[in-house]
């Protein structure tokens, strides 16, 4: 190689070896940004607990301790009237049935909690958020409050429990209201196996943004103008209570459904299904397999409504469940 080959062989080198450098400081810049992108991020979107204290005094209830369980529940109506219990669905709380319970307790004593893992009861010390958890601390709530039986009226989670406790007690279940309930398998949940939880939502024990809490709340109405700002502070308040985020990680870990057509055959209660029309989380045409392994359920369609009617329009969604109730056409 002659002096000037090794000159412009030496040059090259330095050039690439430039090049390299400026790659590698380019990578390290960029790493970086994302590194204080992702804290500032993580900043701006983090929200710690509220205090209990705090959120006890703005969401009123009484407690009772089931099996170790603290439940927040409402109990109201007359003590000698017909016995109704409200089980509500994923990520709710109690005061999601208000004015359908006010309306009810004119006739009929009803009773609502706050299911393990959510708002003021907080999360199960044992950690189990299993259904057969759930119809435990049922069961006992009704013996300890006397209900030898009484109506179950459950929304989406709370139907599959409503509507598995009624298969596996039939002497303590009158008649059933599933409100678009949760149970026969659909994407991102088959039968028998655990769901696949997306790695973000790791994330949910810190953060609770208002923005992406208002955009899944919206997708449950038809109209999403009908959530107020009220009910949104309520979820998000109920979102903050100690462990429940947490809690309500663990328990989408801990979801296995099974297929429930052989539990659903051994109900023997009167049962009314109702269902917005509009309901974009569990749609309607998936009452069709209910009505096929419930003989004695029937349907109403609600016109306009999605999946939480009680709340989207209270009193245009609760007279044919009085009715019912009633047990009046």
């Amino acid at each position: 190689m002659g002096l000037d080959a090794f000159d412009f062989w030496q040059k090259g080198e330095w050039r690439l070896a430039k090049r390299r450098i400026a790659k590698r400081k380019i990578l390290i810049l960029a790493t970086g940004f994302v590194a204080i992108t992702a804290l500032a991020l993580a900043a701006w979107f983090y929200a710690p607990d509220k205090p209990r204290a705090t959120l006890e005094a703005r969401y009123p209830g009484e407690y009772r301790t089931i099996d170790s369980v603290r439940l927040r529940l409402r109990d109201t109506g007359p003590r000698d009237g017909p016995a109704v219990i409200l089980l509500h669905g994923f990520g709710a709380s109690l005061d999601t049935w208000e004015p359908w319970a006010q309306a009810l307790a004119v006739r009929f004593r009803v009773i609502r909690f706050d299911l393990p893992g959510f708002g003021l009861t907080g999360a199960d010390p044992t950690g189990d958020y299993s259904d057969a958890r759930q119809m435990q601390l049922l069961l006992g709530l009704m013996d300890q409050l006397g209900v030898e039986r009484a109506s179950l009226i459950g929304n989406s989670l709370g139907g599959r429990i409503a509507w598995s406790f009624a298969a596996q007690h039939p002497d303590r279940v009158d008649r059933l209201v599933l409100v678009s309930p949760d149970g026969f398998a659909s994407p991102g949940f088959a039968y028998d196996r655990a769901p696949e939880v997306p790695l973000a939502m790791q994330a949910l024990p810190h953060v609770a943004p208002r923005s992406l809490l208002r955009a899944n709340l919206a997708a449950a109405y038809a109209r999403p103008e009908a959530l107020s700002e009220a009910t949104l502070t309520r979820y998000r308040d109920m979102l903050l209570a100690p462990g429940v985020r947490r809690a309500i990680l663990t328990r989408t870990e801990q979801t296995i459904l099974r297929d429930p057509v052989r539990t659903l055959a051994r109900i023997t209660a009167p049962t009314l299904l109702l269902w917005g029309e509009e309901d974009g989380m569990i749609p309607i045409s998936n009452a069709e397999d209910y009505l096929q392994h419930l003989p004695e359920a029937t349907l109403m369609r609600l016109p306009g409504l999605g999946h939480l009617p009680f709340e989207e329009d209270p009193a245009g969604s609760l007279p044919p469940v009085e009715r019912f109730l009633m047990g009046t056409p």
